[in-house]
Order: C-alpha cells, then sequence, then structure tokens
C-alpha cells in the first residue's frame, strides 16, 4: 500500500517529496491541492496518503528534506572544514540567487501565519535548525573557535535570522556585493571568537 509498481516505500516518499518541492515552488502553498503534487509524482491520491497525512507535511517536509540534501553536499564538499570556516560558507552562500526550491521556506513561513497546521510543524522545523546550529556552536567552543561565554541558542538565533531573512530579501530586490558581503561576515564570525565586552565597554 503506498508504493508505485517497483519502487520502495522510501523511493515513493522521495518521489513525493520532490514532487511537493516544485509544485509548491511554482504554485505557492495555497495555489497547490493534494492532489496536484500526487500527480507530478507519478501516485494516486492514496498512496499520498499513505505516506503524509495533509498538505501542510508535505510542505514542511519538503523544505526538511531540501535543506538536509543541501547540508550533505556543503558537508562532502569538505569534511575537515573548521566550524567557523562552515558558518562563512554558509553566510557567503545567503545573498545569492537560489532555485526554485531555496524558496520554499517563505511559503512555510507564510503558510505558518494563517494555517495552524503549517505553524505546529514549522516549529519543529525551525526548533530542529535552532538545535543544530547550537551544537555547531558548543563544538566551536570547545575548539577555542568561539568565546565559550556567548549563548549557543542566541547565536543560532542570530544565524536563523539571517538565513530566514535572506530568502524573504532576494538579489532581485536588494542586492550586495559578493566581496563585501564576505568582509562583513568574517568580522562578524571573528568577533564571535573574541572574549565578550562587559555592559561598559570593558573586555572581559
Amino acid at each position: 500500500m503506498g508504493r508505485v509498481a517497483g519502487v520502495t516505500a522510501a523511493e515513493t516518499r522521495e518521489r513525493l517529496l520532490r514532487a511537493a518541492a516544485d509544485v509548491f515552488a511554482q504554485r505557492g502553498y495555497d495555489g497547490t491541492r493534494v492532489a496536484d503534487i500526487a500527480k507530478a509524482a507519478g501516485v494516486s491520491n492514496g498512496a499520498l496518503y499513505a505516506h503524509f497525512d495533509s498538505k501542510a507535511e508535505l510542505l514542511v517536509g519538503a523544505l526538511r528534506e531540501h535543506g538536509r540534501r543541501m547540508l550533505a553536499e556543503l558537508f562532502a564538499s569538505d569534511p575537515d572544514r573548521s566550524i567557523t570556516e562552515l558558518l562563512l560558507v554558509i553566510g557567503r552562500w545567503l545573498p545569492r540567487r537560489r532555485d526554485a526550491r531555496g524558496y520554499l521556506i517563505v511559503e512555510a513561513l507564510v503558510a505558518a501565519r494563517r494555517d495552524r497546521d503549517v505553524s505546529r510543524l514549522m516549529r519543529g522545523y525551525v526548533g530542529e535548525r535552532a538545535d543544530w546550529l547550537a551544537d555547531l556552536v558548543r563544538v566551536a567552543q570547545a575548539g577555542d573557535e568561539l568565546d565559550p561565554q556567548l549563548s549557543p541558542d542566541a547565536v543560532a538565533h542570530f544565524c536563523l535570522l539571517l538565513a530566514m531573512g535572506s530568502a524573504l530579501i532576494p538579489p532581485d530586490l536588494h542586492g550586495v556585493d559578493d566581496t563585501a558581503w564576505t568582509q562583513l561576515l568574517t568580522r562578524v564570525v571573528h568577533a564571535l571568537g573574541d572574549s565578550a565586552p562587559t555592559q561598559a565597554g570593558v573586555r572581559t
């Protein structure tokens, strides 16, 4: 049940997530029907519902799968990269033009304001991203790359704001010079490695 002939359940699920990413990117969340995704994936509605309970699950599932794929590619390209270098690589990528799937986060954030199911699932998704980033910060702090006095959760929140804000302001709305952006990011990351200043402005 829920399979395409000659295709495993895992492959069918992956096919559905890829189709969902494409259809949501083309039509938006509100303009997409579950039947549209099933048709794009080449499965029946019944097969789709064997894997996903709702359109909201398909949206957040597609977003999660897209993010995992991008991170896997990033780590595979240079597994020995330091945490601070990793943060810089991710940061340099943010203002660049993305493919249509790269803007799934915008659809999800907008839909979460109106749809309780999407909102609930997005809280889980954003929490996962925040936890992953906070863990990276802790590793960097243990390796003396980042200031151990910084809150990993606060740094993770800052990174999420940059990442999600960059999706809301794509290059065609406001572009930035790559070199200037890299210089700014480098300064920010290096600042995160310094000892935190006191409230009086004196470093501890």
